[in-house]
């Protein structure tokens, strides 16, 4: 029998990375339990208004975040806040599948545009693998806003 996962990042600034998160992955940030949001309703808002019914203190709002996939077939991604900041290489990272059924420049094309597009949101270039079939399709490695290591391949 298979299980569902969530994903859980430590971060510094768990609003800020979900955002960036749910804007790379073209997931969405979930309303609060309970509440039904208009689509033109701003879910972090509502998180706030509800932890403030809640009796949640204001500095403690940002303490977590989460996305979910809106067609369901993604994993949940949890941000939960820590004091420390990242020390060490990742030792399991997100491969970002922003080139499906692409090969040669067509794909590497494709993955440059979305690098410049996640630069622009705040993440960093670290290094581009180029092509060597058969075994190598070719990749660009970045870091998110917060030093965690993915790919885009």
């Amino acid at each position: 029998m298979s299980r569902t996962i969530q994903v859980t990042f430590d971060a510094h600034d768990p609003r800020a990375l979900s955002t960036f998160w749910r804007d790379t992955l073209g997931y969405v940030h979930p309303g609060p339990p309970g509440v039904d949001l208009p689509p033109e309703a701003d879910p972090l808002a509502a998180w706030d208004d509800f932890l403030t019914q809640m009796g949640v203190p204001e500095d403690q709002h940002n303490s977590r975040s989460a996305i979910e996939d809106p067609d369901g077939a993604g994993p949940r991604v949890f941000f939960q806040q820590v004091p420390e900041g990242k020390v060490a290489k990742n030792r399991v990272h997100l491969d970002v599948r922003a080139a499906p059924g692409l090969e040669g420049d067509a794909r590497m094309d494709a993955l440059e545009a979305e690098c410049a597009r996640l630069v622009a949101r705040g993440a960093a270039r670290q290094r581009r693998v180029e092509p060597d079939p058969p075994m190598e399709a070719g990749f660009i490695v970045m870091t998110d806003p917060e030093g965690n290591e993915f790919c885009l391949d």
